[in-house]
């Protein structure tokens, strides 16, 4: 494989591993944030339960119906009756439109008193939660029923004029009946009797059979009819099953299963019958037209038969010829064709305009067929005029009886058809009570309203997470700041559980988990900064002086500050810790000393108090000539461990920056320096006090630390600009507390212990 190749695919294996990376990123983040994702699941499911116990039980009944065709009422009259009649549109979306039709609907809300509407203003939202299902009233052909917790309301009657639908009232009970009022009207009635009250705005008719006790208002609505309708539809579906199947299947939903399957029982009634009146409407209609021309038409057959009877007698009988006889079979066939024309025109003109192409159509064949008689009436004209005459009564008497027949015939089979004729809607099935609940499924809601708050949370830490950009990686924290991360200190499992007890002190690695990884890295860092500082040789030691810093409090100053110092004690270095944050400062309580007799206590003392104006060149070096005299031992105590010093924050001053600031201190730094190999101070936040920028002038090294999954990382960055800002270089940044495993996308994933192996 040439180099070209390798790079490639080394380049591919990279890509793949960053990928897996970032996925594993943001697994570690939800990982991290499991409380929130835990207390925003426990609130979903709260809210779930909430709602799923507010939130009245709907329950749902079903009806089928079957669309026959309408020719099947009308097969046994003949093509000719049956032309007669209007084309039915029995199409499926046509008969759904008519179910959901105020034609249908409306004889449903007279009957069973749907405008009327209850509330019992007493049932609050938190009743709806404890009780978990409020009573809903219910709505018949006697009235309307709402039961309470005081006593039952019933009305059997409820109108009001145009001005007063929608508006609500309240109803109360009183010891002699009720009280009616709205906000600006009151009537006062008697209970089981009807009244009528004119208010302000019109008539209002009610009659109240039972009210609760104890003054319990109800409140009560009359709705338009549109409203009404527009409820009834929004939990009506009305839906063609299948294709072509001529079957509609209705559903209506509710909160009272005995109310919805009433109520949609009463629409599949209402639309059957407005179906079976829609089509006998259209045999009614011609059975009147007939019954209207029968009499005309036999009375018109016999006035013929009159005519043609006394032309007879007069004239007697006379042969026709052959060509006559075949001229009037034609003509009178003709007449009958004209005329069954005419009673279609005359009927079809009932129901249409002239200009209707039925109409039209039938003009068109009637000018033929009179053609066509005028031509054969000028044949026959040239019969001797007995003959011709002859031939035109007995053709009038042989048309009127025809059409007379027919119209007869006609008649008696429509009123066969009429006695049998059924609704083209035939219910298949009527609703039942299943008592089945359709919504709110409690399962589920619960079960989505967990998940939903569950990604609630992880959606916020995700977003905490972006606005947050806490410190973790320290290749990036090495980009944006331009210094060097020296140390990673992984967190101590057994200091973190032994700093769950807020009562116990704060301990040091050493003496508790000297073999861990926190451990180690300690002495890491220690050799890092012994190797970066310059050697120098003289004949008199001076102190390296280390100050240690950080962006903001609780980033774990005093914890590397006394632990490193324990690591170069180990050395037999003499080091000497002070805590500089004279405001805040708790490393005496690592060392177990007492904050007071400290920097603090020793700054603020006057010049005349301690003869501090030269120290003891003496070849020993000793800090102090005359015990008496000079008394810096009172301010700088030795610790339990060997080779260690430690000079507490003393007590809190009122302007620490300044004691920094002045040649006191100087002093004392210089006259310490030649008294121990380190001096490791421990000043305040870069961003609570400036005291650091004071301190960083007498540093050797000055390393800011900074706490993993937690520090800001545009904070660490300010704080290092300020130091820049100050002249001040900062050395080094030790990114501390950092978390080992699977929790950590950019920590070390040791799955070892360093330290003493056994031997046994």
């Amino acid at each position: 494989m040439d180099n070209n190749s390798k790079d490639l695919s080394r380049h591919n294996t990279l890509r793949g591993t960053d990928k897996d990376n970032d996925l594993l990123g943001l697994l570690l983040v939800l990982l991290r944030g499991w409380k929130i994702i835990a207390l925003f699941a426990i609130l979903g499911l709260i809210i779930g339960v909430l709602y799923v116990r507010y939130e009245n039980p709907t329950f749902k009944s079903d009806a089928l119906i079957q669309i026959d065709e309408t020719s099947k009422n009308l097969s046994g009259l003949g093509s000719n009756i049956a032309e007669l009649l209007p084309p039915d549109d029995s199409s499926m979306q046509a008969q759904i439109k008519l179910i959901r039709s105020r034609m249908v609907l409306e004889p449903v809300v007279d009957l069973l008193h749907l405008g009327i509407k209850l509330n019992d203003p007493a049932v609050n939202k938190i009743d709806r939660i404890k009780n978990n299902q409020t009573n809903v009233q219910m709505n018949s052909a006697d009235g309307v029923v709402l039961e309470t917790s005081d006593g039952r309301v019933q009305i059997s009657q409820f109108n009001v004029t145009e001005d007063y639908l929608d508006k609500p009232f309240t109803l109360s009970r009183t010891k002699t009946g009720f009280v009616l009022s709205n906000d600006s009207e009151q009537f006062q009635g008697q209970l089981n009797k009807a009244h009528r009250f004119i208010g302000k705005s019109g008539l209002i008719e009610i009659m109240v059979n039972d009210l609760p006790t104890d003054g319990h208002p109800i409140d009560i609505t009359k709705q338009s009819l549109q409203i009404t309708t527009d409820s009834i539809n929004s939990a009506l579906s009305v839906v063609e099953e299948g294709t072509k199947t001529g079957m509609i299947e209705l559903s209506l939903s509710g909160l009272n299963q005995k109310q919805v399957s009433l109520i949609l029982e009463h629409i599949v009634r209402s639309y059957s019958a407005q179906d079976q009146t829609r089509s006998s409407e259209q045999t009614i209609k011609t059975i009147e037209f007939m019954k209207k021309q029968i009499p005309e038409l036999k009375q018109k057959l016999k006035a013929s038969e009159a005519i043609f009877n006394k032309f007879r007698e007069n004239t007697g009988t006379i042969d026709v010829a052959q060509e006559a006889s075949i001229l009037l079979s034609e003509n009178a066939g003709i007449d009958t064709q004209i005329s069954e024309l005419k009673l279609k025109r005359a009927d079809l003109t009932t129901y249409y305009t002239n200009e209707h192409p039925l109409v039209i159509q039938i003009n068109e064949q009637l000018g033929v067929l009179n053609a066509r008689k005028q031509q054969i009436d000028n044949t026959i004209s040239a019969l001797p005029e007995v003959q011709r005459e002859f031939l035109t009564l007995s053709e009038d008497v042989n048309i009127d009886r025809e059409i007379y027949l027919t119209i007869l015939k006609n008649y008696e089979q429509l009123k066969i058809v009429k006695a049998g004729e059924v609704s083209n809607a035939r219910i298949i099935d009527l609703p039942i009570n299943t008592n089945r609940i359709v919504t709110p499924k409690k399962q589920l809601i619960i079960m989505l309203a967990t998940l939903a708050g569950a990604l609630l949370g992880a959606l916020l830490i995700f977003i905490m997470n972006l606005l947050r950009n806490v410190v973790k990686d320290p290749e990036r924290i090495e980009s944006k700041t331009g210094v060097p991360v020296i140390a990673t200190i992984p967190r101590s499992a057994v200091l973190s559980r032994l700093s769950m007890n807020k009562k116990a002190a704060p301990r040091m690695l050493a003496h508790v988990d000297n073999s861990s990884l926190s451990y180690e890295a300690i002495k890491s860092l220690r050799t890092r900064l012994i190797l970066s500082m310059p050697t120098v040789i003289s004949d008199s030691p001076k102190a390296k002086v280390l100050l240690f810093t950080g962006e903001s409090p609780g980033v774990g100053k005093s914890f590397i500050s006394a632990n490193l110092a324990e690591v170069f004690a180990q050395l037999n270095k003499k080091v000497l810790v002070i805590d500089a944050d004279m405001r805040m400062g708790e490393l005496h309580k690592v060392f177990g000393m007492s904050q007071y007799d400290g920097l603090a206590d020793y700054l603020l003392l006057d010049d005349s108090s301690l003869q501090l104006n030269q120290f003891n060149k003496s070849a020993d070096n000793q800090i102090m000539n005359d015990v008496s005299d000079f008394s810096l031992e009172n301010f700088i105590h030795p610790s339990d461990i060997a080779h260690i010093d430690f000079m507490p924050r003393g007590k809190h001053p009122s302007d620490p920056e300044s004691l920094l600031i002045s040649e006191k201190f100087e002093a004392l730094l210089t006259g310490l320096k030649s008294q121990y190999d380190y001096i490791i101070i421990d000043s305040p936040p870069l961003l609570a006090a400036s005291d650091a920028m004071v301190l960083a002038q007498y540093a050797d090294q000055v390393l800011m630390i900074t706490r993993y999954d937690e520090s800001m990382e545009k904070q660490l960055i300010y704080a290092v600009k300020q130091m820049y800002n100050s002249n001040t270089r900062v050395d080094g940044i030790i990114l501390n507390d950092v978390k080992q495993g699977l929790m950590s996308k950019y920590s070390y994933h040791y799955r070892y212990t360093y330290g003493y192996a056994d031997n046994r």
